[in-house]
């Protein structure tokens, strides 16, 4: 049995009628409570693994904590009507952290992972982000390495069909960590909050997702202090803004052959691919 994920009966109809049974694997997906020194912060939807790893990196990317901040988190499921059930993850922060908290659960109404529902003013939602320093390049060998070795790494996907997932290679492109989730942005939440569980520094490697290239994935790896992201879809035009203005280098349309640099040094180099 895979994590993350359930066998179910199915009926696999061809057009030609031709109709034979067999077994999918499908994601599961969980609502996930956030509780914050027992306060009912967030509702989340996710896929009910790795959650330490996926409440610690929504904490640092939202904003709320530092890593030396956040305390153990504490997973327990809860049964619903129906049958259906959850988990609830709990977390202690510093009491100085509490006030904000506090006031930005009483004002949202609604959140996603990339926390943008609830927020009441564009101002906010588009915050200025920290600028980050000038890193060593990446080779683009490396990157050609780190995505054959996330394809093979993503044992859910595989199965599933269904899921997003994010990596961190170090600057070699050997993966670091690579999370699954059925958000795209639950995923990088998750290698965000691993690489800070284990001490990792974002700047001595680089990103990868599955996923299209959002501003808020570009947010998220800017806030953990991450030189380079890597997509293998295309980026909205708010997403390259937003990286070229935070000073991160933005590789999208990763193939096997060919991809398209839009920020950082390299966007001048793209003969050398």
């Amino acid at each position: 049995m895979i994590p993350g994920a359930r066998v179910i009966p199915a009926r696999r109809s061809a057009y030609d009628e031709d109709v034979r049974d067999e077994e999918r694997t499908v994601p599961l997906e969980t609502p996930v409570a956030i509780e914050i020194n027992g306060i009912a912060y967030a509702v989340m939807m996710a896929t009910p693994c790795d959650i330490e790893d996926f409440v610690t990196g929504f904490l640092l990317s939202e904003g709320l904590a530092q890593v030396d901040e956040i305390g153990p988190v504490m997973v327990h499921p809860v049964e619903s009507e129906g049958g259906v059930g959850g988990l609830v993850a709990r977390v202690t922060l510093p009491p100085e952290r509490a006030a904000p908290i506090m006031e930005r659960a009483r004002r949202r109404l609604g959140d996603s992972s990339c926390g943008i529902c609830g927020i009441e003013s564009i101002e906010l939602a588009l915050r200025p982000l920290p600028h980050l320093g000038r890193a060593r390049p990446i080779a683009p060998a490396a990157i050609r390495v780190a995505l054959d070795a996330m394809r093979a790494g993503q044992v859910l996907g595989r199965a599933t069909a269904a899921t997003h997932a994010a990596a961190f290679a170090d600057a070699t492109g050997a993966i670091v960590a690579l999370r699954e989730d059925v958000g795209r942005h639950n995923a990088l939440d998750k290698v965000i909050g691993a690489l800070a569980r284990t001490g990792r520094d974002p700047a001595s490697g680089f990103l990868l997702v599955t996923s299209r290239c959002s501003y808020e994935l570009v947010e998220k790896a800017v806030r953990a202090r991450c030189p380079l992201l890597v997509a293998i879809s295309a980026p909205t035009d708010l997403a390259v803004r937003r990286a070229e203005a935070a000073g991160l280098a933005l590789a999208v349309v990763a193939r096997d052959d060919t991809m398209l640099w839009v920020t950082g040094a390299r966007m001048e180099m793209a003969h050398d691919l």
